[in-house]
């Protein structure tokens, strides 16, 4: 037996998500204040992942329901199927002010 054990899965899950205007300027601001405060620019959709990770790490209670049931993730399956993003689509990186729709950020 190797004193290293299997790797973990790496591969990397890209979503797409739609977000209200109010949430897509309040993650420009992070981003921005993000900015200043280090003295780097990271893109909103680079600073996401690791925002969603320190709210569920800091999260006691999802952190106790998992230990208690974990998920079987090789079993759970998409509620609906995606869609490719429609050529009216908003992406964060453009605002048309004409569009109804939310802007949707790729991850």
């Amino acid at each position: 037996m190797l004193k290293l054990g299997k790797l973990p899965d790496r591969t990397h899950a890209k979503i797409t998500i739609t977000l209200a205007p109010e949430l897509n300027a309040a993650l420009r601001d992070y981003a921005a204040i993000y900015r200043e405060t280090y003295g780097e620019a990271e893109s909103v959709a680079d600073l996401i992942p690791f925002m969603l990770q320190a709210f569920l790490d800091s999260d006691k209670a999802f952190a106790k329901a998992r230990r208690a049931s974990p998920p079987d993730a090789e079993k759970e399956k998409p509620s609906r199927r995606t869609r490719k993003p429609r050529s009216g689509d908003v992406t964060s990186s453009s605002s048309s002010p004409s569009s109804s729709l939310p802007p949707t950020l790729e991850i």
